[in-house]
């Protein structure tokens, strides 16, 4: 039976219920629902709802709540809107419904049963399996062998393991190039820079990941995963994990859960490296034709916008940026690097253009040395499921996004679209957590569920050795799934296991504490043949020797011509040089990102050193991305990005020189423990294979790339390639351009000292190094773009042992403190990088003299992107590089009137910092626009440069924590949910002011196994519980409210007076939908959606005002900086002001500095004892100088000023116990 609860002219659930709900039940639903119950079976209005035969992720995050709260009899709820609110609605994911009815979500599919093929060949074409006539031919042969007819699960099983996603045939292959075959594959190329650099390399290309040595840290952790204990800090030699993916099919496609499962995936590759490793922090990059905002960029309206077939530029932008933000969000991992480049171009009858686009999910992580590599499995150990149910998602993923888009019908192309559940991978990879922790990590061998499902998964651990996989053992979303289906869709959010029969027990204890689904669906056979089979009903449907299943196939030939490619060259006036750079500062590459880092969290995990923006405005400017490996050292890793595909048109090699040089020129200003040796790269190839000339270029591209890394001396242990980058119309075939992304990774050793691209204003010459060692060339430029032209000649570097000279003194300059700031000259010239070193400040400009660089014609000079640096050091640094033969100019000085003025012979330029700054920022005011509801897009831009970060201190503080705590420690507590994400930083910051701090979980709490009884300071952290579905907090709450034993628990801490809390961000709605900070009030607070509608990420300021409050004491009166990352955190607060204990509000009232638009701008609130604090900034992530993204230069604290919190938490509690 389905009950429908809500306003059918707004918005109804429908809950699907097994048996009769009670009274009380009912009125159970209608409050976590916050709906009334309409006692009607069916409603006569249309609708737009989920697909019915697909239990939506956010279902099954409710269904749960409604467990937790004591509903048994509900297994599924689905959010309906009434189709006159609904905007237009995406029917990759939604459908719409001419009434609500009881057969709603009927599924009348009955199970396709096994058959066997008698042509392979058209099963191939039916199914869109991408096989080659080869591989017909191979499977021909072998049902030959084995005496009988291939199943369908074989064949598609075959498909997808041996796919050219998955098995690489092009990079593995041969290659003949104008009839002359090649000594070297494309993988021993790249495989060559580990074997002539090998450097620090733990693994490369035998894993999910690449490993390179890292330092011996302090790892903090509770002692116990499978109960509730005590943090403790353990000593670890570490590993740096690096990886990046392309999932560029799925969000051409759909481009919302594209990227979403792009970044998950990403995340499972690092979560699956070893016997298990942890990832720290994700980048992404989006690449699409342009995006047509407002019509008034000329170089847009150069060719005719196509019928897109399945998403608009802009949409794909949009809702590709929103998928991968949110699942970062929500699962716990801050996105902090990243880029956006957006190109088409025809010349002739040929268009380039990402109609085909590029979404890559990169990151880095770290995991243990001895746990680096996988262990061997024996007969008898088992094969164990971490994960959710399957679905009929990603049906073909791996062999279809193999193909050209358009080479297949839509609806094979959509059933191979996926979808997301990040707190479902929050669940499996805490689990994953727990047991890499232990001193005996259990995990024999680990594999993601990534393309081909669980075929590609299990057949992959069970590789070397054989084993059988129980069908009747796997979770079933959809019954109507045939077998195929079951064993190969994509479901995401799963990992493989094999373990020992004996650690079972441990196993699944933590994953039923972390409430990750857990399964043991198979056995290792030690008899090299794998089986799938259904025990209960005896069918088998996949019975192959191992070595059959992957195929013996003989190398791929790839047989090309070279083709000369000449692009017209570019014409230009001097005298309209202001209108050239204000077209640059507006294409999407060059303008402001502020729109893609505002709605993604930068700051979780409380390690992060730097992210994309600085200054005291606050602008998306940085160099790269840093984050620590612990809590308690400054040693790091450091992560960038490069690509320069336009140069790679011009000439592949070159493309490839230059992408490799931008990344290197972004991770410059990280100080690297053995310089320019410290960096790994990843490098992930895009190309428009099997057109005539490409794979030649391809070719030269891979050449190129493996040649420079090894005569720089460094090495690429990982990567990724995507070989079928065209999209195919009725009438026209669109290649996008071949692009190589370069992501730079290596370990920081000391992540204080991170150069920024913010001028001092105080002290500091101007040089400039050119790194490129180059003629100023335009070819290739944005600039170039912005004329419509790519240009015949691009500059590159043409000496890569000055290269890494230069970068290796750089590197030590930064070391010895000689660098006051400095930026790179990459996307948008020179010019651009004067101005974004100016654009983050309030009245700072430079006056520069180009005169002795030496070239007379100034477009050239402002808009070629040699490489080269901008550096701003009071040291004479000329003489340093004078040493290593590189010429440093020092060209200028800064001035405190906010304007660029610049000389080049007898010309004179000035630009107005104020004004080119609304310029560059007027793109992502367009984007904003459409992302962000209530015109606040618009206040956004409005209010940006209007308020700048400054801060007042507390005149005590001494910087370092002031609790003298070795003889009184204080049991104090963290309290976490699932989807929670923020306990780690919580409970350091706690130590470290002398508690002792137990981990908990909300398990142990429903279970009975802890009451509280023996914490003081109990801490409920951010994140997101139950994925923030039906309201943020709401379900959290619902299991204290309706669960006996939460309930007493909650309940007994707060009536004793003796104990003291604090709930922060996710914590803080908890404890406001419990009513626990003003019961006296008939009346309670309510958190609601911030005025925005989207998640909002922001560093800005809060003044703490008088009040209550025992854990701000001694901070009143101080204007602090402080994270704030949340998409429901504004407060509403139905009484008067007066009403209510305010404990702290943001320093400006106006958006986005107000991130939520709380009434009275309310940032803290705490209750009128002043025991109990609650506030939607993140204190704990905000706790050490390099955590704020702006921090006075004039101190040299060791924490921030909030670490007083806890130091006056602690000692109002050691005074109670006196």
């Amino acid at each position: 039976m389905i009950l429908f609860f809500g306003d059918p002219k707004l918005k109804v659930f429908a809950v699907k219920i097994t048996k009769e709900l009670s009274s009380e039940d009912i009125k159970k639903l209608s409050w976590v629902l916050n709906s009334v119950y309409l006692e009607s079976t069916e409603i006569s209005e249309k609708f737009i709802g989920p697909k019915s035969l697909m239990i939506s992720p956010w279902s099954t995050n409710a269904v749960e709540i409604t467990k937790n709260m004591g509903l048994k009899n509900i297994n599924r709820i689905e959010e309906f809107t009434y189709h006159k609110k609904s905007e237009k609605f995406d029917k990759m994911v939604n459908e719409e419904y001419p009434n609500l009815n009881q057969k709603i979500f009927d599924n009348n599919i009955s199970p396709e049963k096994i058959y066997f093929i008698d042509s392979i060949s058209d099963y191939n074409d039916e199914q869109g399996l991408a096989l080659d006539d080869f591989e017909i031919s191979y499977l021909e042969n072998l049902s030959k062998k084995i005496g009988r007819k291939l199943s369908d699960s074989e064949v598609y099983g075959f498909s997808q393991v041996n796919s050219e996603h998955c098995r690489h045939k092009i990079f593995n292959g041969k290659f003949i190039i104008d009839g002359v075959e090649k000594n070297e594959s494309l993988f021993d190329l790249i495989k060559l820079t580990s074997k002539k650099n090998k450097n620090f390399i733990i693994s490369a290309y035998s894993d999910n990941v690449a490993f390179i040595n890292g330092p011996i840290i302090k790892q903090f952790q509770p002692k116990k995963g499978d109960e509730a204990s005590y943090f403790i800090t353990k000593q670890i030699e570490s590993i740096i994990s690096l990886k990046a993916e392309t999932h560029n099919f799925p969000t051409t496609v759909e481009p919302y859960n594209g990227a979403a499962t792009g970044s998950g995936g990403e995340i499972r590759d690092r979560a699956a490296g070893g016997t298990g490793s942890l990832p720290l922090i994700g980048s992404a990059v989006y690449m699409t034709p342009y995006p047509r905002l407002n019509g008034k960029k000329i170089w847009e309206k150069n060719i005719k916008e196509r019928n897109w077939k399945y998403q608009t530029p802009a949409d794909i932008l949009i809702k590709a940026s929103n998928g991968a933000s949110d699942f970062g969000n929500c699962f716990g991992q801050p996105l902090i690097v990243g880029s956006l480049f957006t190109f088409e171009h025809k010349e002739g009858n040929e268009i380039h253009s990402y109609d085909k686009v590029i979404m890559l999910a990169g990151g880095v992580g770290y995991g243990e040395l001895n746990q680096s590599m996988k262990g061997k499995p024996k007969k008898g150990d088992i094969i164990v499921l971490l994960g959710g149910d399957n679905y009929r998602i990603g049906m073909g993923g791996a062999s279809v996004s193999s193909t050209d888009i358009g080479s297949y019908d839509n609806t094979i192309e959509l059933n191979a679209v996926q979808r997301s559940n990040p707190e479902m991978q929050k669940r499996v990879t805490n689990t994953i957590r727990s047991l890499f922790e232990m001193d005996e990590n259990p995990i024999v061998s680990i594999h993601d569920h990534g393309a081909g499902g669980h075929l590609n998964c299990f057949s992959e651990l069970v590789e070397d050795i054989g084993g059988e996989i129980y069908l009747d053992s796997l979770p079933i979303g959809d019954p109507s799934l045939s077998y195929k289906e079951l064993i190969g869709n994509e479901s995401q959010e799963r990992i493989g296991l094999i373990i020992r029969e004996k650690d079972y027990g441990i196993v699944k204890n933590i994953a039923d504490r972390e409430r990750a689904p857990i399964y043991e669906v198979g056995k290792v056979t030690a008899d090299n043949k794998f089986r799938v089979f259904d025990r209960n009903n005896k069918v088998e449907i996949i019975n192959l020797e191992i070595d059959n299943l992957f195929g013996n196939a003989p190398k791929k030939i790839i047989s090309d011509i070279t083709k000369q490619t000449k692009f017209s060259e570019l014409n230009y006036e001097s005298e309209k040089i202001y209108d050239y750079v204000k077209s640059v500062l507006t294409l999407e590459s060059v303008a402001c990102k502020d729109w893609l880092t505002n709605k993604v969290d930068r700051c979780v995990t409380g390690r992060i050193a730097q992210q994309q923006t600085v200054g005291e405005i606050q602008l998306p400017l940085s160099n790269c991305g840093v984050v620590s490996l612990d809590y308690d050292n400054y040693n790091g890793i450091a992560t960038s990005i490069g690509h320069s595909p336009i140069s790679g048109l011009i000439d592949p090699s070159i493309g490839s020189i230059n992408s490799i040089g931008e990344s290197l020129t972004n991770i410059i200003w990280a100080p690297l423990e053995n310089g320019i040796k410290s960096i790994s790269l990843s490098a992930n190839w895009m190309w428009p294979c099997g057109n005539e000339g490409e794979d030649s270029r391809l070719y030269k591209a891979v050449n190129a790339c493996s040649n420079f890394a090894i005569e720089l001396g460094i090495n690429i242990p990982t990567g990724k390639d995507s070989l079928s980058m065209v999209q195919k119309y009725d009438n026209i075939k669109i290649k996008s351009p071949g692009t190589v992304i370069i992501s730079a990774s290596g370990h920081c050793q000391d992540i204080r000292k991170v150069v920024k691209p913010v001028l001092n204003k105080k002290t500091g010459d101007i040089y400039y190094i050119d790194l490129s060692f180059d003629k100023f060339r335009l070819g290739g430029s944005c600039f170039a773009q912005t004329q419509n032209k790519i240009g015949n000649v691009a500059p590159t570097i043409r000496n890569s042992e000055k290269f890494r000279d230069a970068f290796n003194l750089v590197q030590d300059l930064i070391k010895y403190n000689k660098i006051k700031s400095g930026h790179d000259i990459s996307s948008g010239g020179m010019i651009t990088t004067f101005l974004e070193m100016c654009f983050s400040s309030v009245n700072i400009g430079m006056d520069i003299d180009l005169t002795e660089i030496g070239c007379d014609d100034i477009t050239k000079l402002f808009f070629s992107e040699n490489h080269g640096v901008i550096i701003q050091s009071e040291q004479n640094i000329g003489n340093d590089f004078s040493k290593i033969g590189v010429d440093c100019h020092k060209i200028g000085k800064i001035n405190n009137v906010g304007l660029l003025n610049i000389k080049n012979f007898e010309k004179n330029f000035s630009f107005n910092i104020s004004e080119y700054r609304d310029i560059w920022y007027s793109t992502s005011k367009d984007f904003d626009k459409i992302q962000t509801k209530s015109n606040k897009g618009v206040e956004r831009f409005n209010n940006y440069k209007n308020q700048p970060l400054n801060y007042i201190f507390p005149n005590d503080f001494s910087g370092n924590t002031e609790t003298n705590f070795e003889k009184n420690k204080i049991n104090a507590a963290v309290i976490r949910e699932k989807g929670s994400n923020s306990e780690r930083e919580m409970a350091y910051m706690m130590s470290i002011a002398g508690f002792n701090v137990k981990d908990i979980h909300m398990t142990d709490i429903i279970s009975g196994k802890e009451d509280l009884k023996d914490i003081q300071l109990l801490v409920a952290v951010g994140g997101f519980s139950n994925s923030d579905v039906l309201g943020s907090a709401k379900g959290w709450a619902g299991s204290f409210i309706h669960n006996p034993e939460a309930k007493n628990a909650i309940t007994s801490f707060f009536e004793r007076n003796d104990t003291i809390s604090l709930g922060v961000c996710n914590g803080c709605q908890l404890f406001i939908e419990l009513g626990l900070i003003n019961k006296e009030h008939s009346v309670k607070p309510k958190m609601k959606y911030n005025d925005s509608n989207k998640f909002e990420c922001v560093f800005s300021s809060v003044d703490i005002i008088p009040s209550p409050s025992i854990m701000l004491r001694g901070l009143e009166g101080c204007r602090l900086g402080v994270w704030s990352a949340h998409g429901e955190g504004k407060f509403d607060l139905p009484y008067s002001e007066n009403e209510y204990s305010i404990a702290a509000k943001y320093s400006y009232e106006s958006y986005p500095a107000n991130p939520n638009g709380s009434k009275f701008n309310t940032a803290m609130l705490v209750s009128d004892d002043g025991r109990h604090l609650v506030m939607m900034p993140h204190i704990e992530r905000s706790l050490h100088p390099h955590n704020w993204a702006f921090y006075p230069e004039d101190r040299n604290d060791k924490y921030s000023p909030w670490i007083k919190v806890f130091n006056n938490s602690y000692n109002w509690l050691v005074d109670k116990k006196k």
